[in-house]
């Protein structure tokens, strides 16, 4: 068995293998923050992988572990597997398992302005492998995945495989998200029909052999991240830190976690004993969390505080500290890297939190429109969630694939109302239910121009009377 933690005979060095788990009224305030801080971005994509995997209730997901799903247009309403999903892009899941195999995916050519594959492992640091600003996808592309732990593998060389990509776990996601081009039929026709030749092989079937037999996989219960601080946390951390890779010489954020989760007894290749007394009090641990989850909401939604973290999300491991994950995990997991696209949320004149109870106008001249190379979308969530509000016009966002009309200088206004307002094109009009709802829109800027970036300003949601 190949070992979970690189260099294991020198963890009592760096501070690791030293000390008993805590009781449960032992940890501080400080001490349970951290770990609240040290263990959302394995939580947060325990829930979101698992989600993607086998959720009955999302369209999105593939039916198992090495198996893809293919998106039938762009997402809507019933897409509750993550918070915040993206209605301007298709999403190509599919989901790895290296435990038994490697596993090789083939990705095709695309005509379209924005094409961007991202893949992570469960403990939320992200990759691009392949992306149109870099010029890819102009031809079909084969990537073998692999863990450190992957059976009768260790990264040699594959005859007909283009790139080989070391995951830092056995179970994550390669996630291509495709422009479809929706405003040019023939493009979209051609963007749908190659999405379907995105094809998922494990290594042995790629060889022409029989697949190799799948080793029986218990999982632990996966809902929010509310629900496992609230009910199951330990045993999610212990499942997860089975599967992931550390390396607590090289990273700082690997050596961290391992002493956070050590406090509480979970560490790398033990077993969860559910009939061991608890080391947390879950109600003061989902009480820390949900305080901790509200002011990460609050940061990402002030263009001031935000500002810092803009160019951060989303990065390899070892070039993201523990703030910027811990943001990212909070507020929408697997987003992409500064370089790919930007996630300026929007905020209000008055500086008031928005509220479905009352109708808005975002405004944007000419010179103040998004500076993206590929294109920019504004999208409606609600704000407890971060899901779409569900409204019999099917509409979620603003763009050129979900559609927005400029007017005849070159600007926009966009619309949040109850009803569409008399004059305004329904392409601009992103419908909300009259309630007393907190709502907010976050803008994707696609393949944004960074020096553009560092002056541009989000525009501001203006209350209508």
């Amino acid at each position: 068995m190949k070992p979970i933690i690189k260099s294991i005979a020198s963890a009592a060095t760096i501070g690791l293998a030293v000390a008993l788990p805590l009781k449960a009224d032992q940890l501080s305030d400080a001490e349970l923050e951290n770990l609240v801080k040290r263990s959302t971005q394995y939580v947060a994509l325990f829930n979101t992988l698992n989600n993607f995997v086998v959720d009955p209730k999302n369209p999105l997901a593939s039916g198992g572990w090495n198996k893809t799903a293919y998106p039938k247009g762009l997402a809507n309403a019933s897409v509750r597997a993550l918070p915040r999903p993206n209605n301007d892009t298709l999403y190509v899941l599919s989901m790895l398992d290296m435990r038994d195999d490697a596993v090789v995916i083939e990705y095709p050519a695309f005509d379209s302005k924005f094409v961007s594959l991202e893949v992570s492992a469960m403990d939320h640091y992200v990759n691009i492998p392949l992306a149109t600003s870099n010029g890819d996808f102009k031809k079909p592309t084969k990537i073998l995945y692999y863990s450190e732990r992957t059976d009768g593998y260790s990264g040699e060389k594959v005859d007909g495989v283009d790139q080989i990509f070391e995951m830092s776990g056995e179970f994550g996601m390669a996630f291509l998200r495709v422009m479809p081009q929706a405003n040019d039929p023939d493009k979209f026709k051609a963007n749908m029909a190659a999405i379907k030749e995105v094809k998922l092989q494990t290594l042995s079937e790629f060889q022409g052999k029989p697949a190799k037999p799948v080793t029986p996989l218990n999982t632990p219960k996966y809902s929010t991240d509310a629900n496992v601080y609230a009910e199951n946390f330990l045993e999610v951390m212990q499942w997860v830190f089975n599967y992931t890779s550390f390396d607590p010489e090289k990273y700082e954020m690997d050596k961290e976690a391992l002493a956070a989760l050590q406090q509480v007894g979970v560490e790398p290749g033990k077993d969860f004993d559910p009939n061991a007394p608890k080391t947390l009090d879950y109600k003061r641990l989902a009480a820390t969390a949900a305080k901790m989850y509200a002011h990460e909401n609050s940061i990402w939604n002030s263009p001031k505080e935000v500002a810092p973290y803009l160019y951060k999300v989303f990065q390899p491991k070892g070039k993201i500290d523990i703030d910027t994950m811990f943001l990212q995990s909070v507020v929408g997991p697997l987003g992409q890297p500064a370089s790919e696209a930007m996630y300026p949320g929007v905020t209000t004149t008055d500086g008031k939190p928005m509220n479905a109870e009352n109708d808005y106008v975002i405004k944007m001249t000419k010179d103040e429109m998004p500076p993206a190379i590929a294109f920019w979308s504004a999208t409606l969530y609600d704000t407890k969630h971060g899901y779409f509000i569900p409204n019999k016009e099917d509409k979620y966002s603003v763009g050129q694939n979900a559609g927005m009309k400029l007017n005849a200088e070159g600007g926009i206004e966009i619309h949040i109302s109850a009803e569409q307002p008399e004059g305004v094109p329904k392409e601009n009009w992103l419908p909300i239910t009259r309630e007393n709802l907190g709502i907010d829109i976050i803008m994707r800027i696609y393949q944004p121009d960074l020096e553009e970036m560092k002056t541009w300003k989000a525009p501001k949601a203006e209350i209508v009377k």
